[in-house]
């Protein structure tokens, strides 16, 4: 082609306007990896309403096109299978069958349909003969004696599309300003039908408590199976039966301290519990008494109390793998190590360490803490209460507010460009300072700040009011609920602890103790028999969208500690969203959240009245 052409330089800049879009395009997706997720069935799940009438529901996966329908089948005992619906279930995906035979077996299986056509059939769920009328799965416990089950944690540890349940067994436990011995932390691994698949015992050298005892359970090289890591020590016992270190060695002080000897990290093979690799925890004790108060690195705390505070979280730091962060320290001094676990090593990615008082990163930790995409790169930051830390380990910046008890990250606040914070504040040591905020997720600019030198112990930040669009935030002490801009927007809740996704509407609803309840309506659930965990704090063992459609379930243990009952929604919805273990920031949540303090998770997007289509997540899903 000649330039000298009028008509061909005519052509030529016509065609490489669309060339150029084009290509601006390709490097802008590129730019942002997919990241490496689960490879989800569709979770069908069943619980009759009634004697005669079940609840059905299933997932829409993040990966599944946005002209996808449903057929949904019942199989009733030596029956062929019926379908249940005349048109292919496009609006929901969950269902009503009000025709059911309670004397035989039912099962259900879920057809994706595309251009018309039906596509591979979903695992059934199988509804029992002459069942009971609840609205839970249970799942029969191997309690050892004295021991209680605590947190829960889900993964997909046998590479079949569908999760499995990690538990906390707890005995005697001890916070860390305690003194006094505990009992070796138990984990066990549980298939929904109650198989246990394994136990690791922690033993004597890891001392038990809400801020000692963090695990995460996720698939951390993309092989579609889960691994569960966490702190190990001399004497430490692996689903096998192999102990790590020095099984003989007991380092535990005259107080039930453990301030010597050997801390390990150990990263679990999520089929069989066996340790797959030992190396030693980062970071190290070191001076025991240079952990520091709020105040920053100053005290002279020696008996073992903020050296020994822990956190941990996953983050895609590379936008395309997850690494696993541990943490130890908030009060003052702050570590945080990444590892990669790739063809069976850790290795280190980055540690960052705020080291002593001068740092403003020192004493800004919470007792949990939150990963989100703060910035837009497709990489993951972590906020870490009044601080953010950045995909690459260095400090992106801090608000100076000092540490909290409660942190809530999400699109709070629709009208406004990316992520908000919405956390609570202790005021000790003289610190004076607003006991709430809300500040900018990338920058930690305060966007709202009250409660001037006021201790805040508890706070929540979502759309629970169904009349008003984006999130509400209220706290202990707060005399009224307040939207993300401050004013105040209604009368407080009756509970400031978890919420949660589970009626027909997009808000959020509240759940405490043993129940759930709709703000300025009624209860919608009581777990009667059911117990929460951690004293006063009562969170359930877990929340999370676990099966069914994309409202989320709640897990808690029995009465007699001898079963985990996992409640799901009964109540038909108008609303279809791709399941909220797609979106990563909500995925990750799950992965945080028996983290310290336990809080609720949150989406990446907005969710909840008013709220514009949910964005198609970045991610490819990997199978075993």
């Amino acid at each position: 082609m000649k330039a000298s052409s009028p008509f061909n330089r005519y052509l030529f800049l016509k065609m490489a306007k669309p060339i150029f879009m084009i290509l601006l395009l390709f490097f802008s997706l590129a730019g942002k990896a997919q990241r490496q997720m689960e490879n989800l069935g569709r979770g069908v799940v069943a619980v009759y309403k009634g004697s005669d009438s079940v609840y059905v529901g299933w997932r829409l996966l993040g990966t599944d096109p946005d002209g996808i329908a449903f057929n949904l089948y019942r199989k009733t005992g030596r029956n062929a299978a019926v379908k249940l619906n005349k048109k292919p279930i496009t609006a929901t995906t969950d269902f009503v069958d009000a025709k059911v035979d309670p004397d035989l077996v039912n099962a259900y299986t879920v057809k994706p349909v595309l251009n018309g056509k039906e596509q591979e059939e979903s695992r059934a769920f199988i509804l029992p003969a002459n069942p009971a009328v609840q609205q839970y799965l249970t799942i029969a416990l191997k309690t050892p004696a004295g021991y209680t089950p605590n947190d829960v944690s889900v993964g997909d540890l046998d590479g079949d599309g569908e999760y499995e349940v990690i538990l906390h067994q707890t005995g005697r436990t001890h916070d860390n300003s305690q003194k006094g011995i505990t009992d070796p932390a138990i984990f066990q691994a549980y298939k929904m039908d109650g198989t246990l698949l394994w136990e690791i015992n922690l033993g004597i050298n890891i001392r038990d408590g809400a801020h000692y005892t963090q695990f995460m359970v996720y698939d951390l090289d993309g092989d579609g199976i889960a691994e569960f890591a966490c702190k190990t020590a001399d004497g430490s016992t692996d689903g096998k039966g192999k102990v790590i270190g020095d099984a003989k060695k007991d380092w535990r002080n005259a107080d039930g301290k453990i301030l010597d000897g050997p801390e390990y990290f150990t990263i679990f093979n999520g089929r069989t519990g066996a340790a797959m690799s030992t190396i030693d925890y980062i970071p190290a004790r070191g001076n025991i008494g240079g952990w520091g108060g709020v105040g920053g690195n100053g005290g002279n705390d020696t008996n073992g109390n903020r050296v020994d505070r822990f956190t941990a979280c996953i983050a895609y730091l590379d936008g395309k793998h997850p690494s696993i962060v541990m943490c130890r320290g908030y009060y003052g001094r702050t570590v945080l190590a990444a590892w990669d676990w790739k063809n069976g090593k850790l290795s280190s990615r980055w540690v960052f360490d705020s080291k002593d008082a001068a740092s403003p990163y020192s004493g800004m930790g919470y007792h949990n803490l939150s990963v989100a995409d703060v910035d837009g790169d497709g990489k993951d930051e972590i906020i870490f209460g009044s601080m953010c830390i950045d995909d690459n380990g260095k400090g992106l910046y801090t608000t100076g507010l000092r540490h909290g008890d409660a942190l809530h990250v999400g699109d709070l606040d629709p009208d406004r460009p990316g992520l908000e914070v919405f956390g609570i504040h202790e005021i000790l040591n003289g610190y004076k300072g607003p006991g709430a905020a809300v500040y900018e997720a990338k920058t930690g600019k305060i966007l709202w700040q009250g409660s001037e030198g006021i201790d805040v112990g508890r706070g929540v930040a979502d759309n629970i009011d169904t009349s008003l669009t984006g999130a509400q935030f209220w706290y202990s002490g707060s005399k009224g609920l307040f939207d993300m801009k401050g004013n105040r927007v209604g009368e407080s809740p009756a509970s400031t602890n978890f919420v949660i996704w589970w009626d027909a509407d997009l808000s959020r609803e509240l759940l405490d103790d043993n129940h759930i309840d709709k703000y300025q309506g009624g209860r919608l659930l009581t777990a009667t028999g059911c117990l929460s965990n951690n004293g006063t704090k009562a969170n359930p063992a877990l929340t999370a969208d676990i099966f069914g459609d994309w409202r989320e379930e709640v897990i808690y243990r029995t009465a007699d500690n001898q079963q985990l009952r996992i409640y799901t929604t009964t109540i038909p919805s108008k609303h279809r969203l791709y399941t909220l273990m797609h979106d990563p920031q909500y995925r990750l949540s799950i992965a945080w959240q028996n983290v310290g303090y336990n809080q609720p998770p949150h989406t990446g997007f907005y969710l909840g009245k008013g709220m514009k289509k949910e964005p198609k997540p970045n991610i490819i899903t990997v199978k075993n």
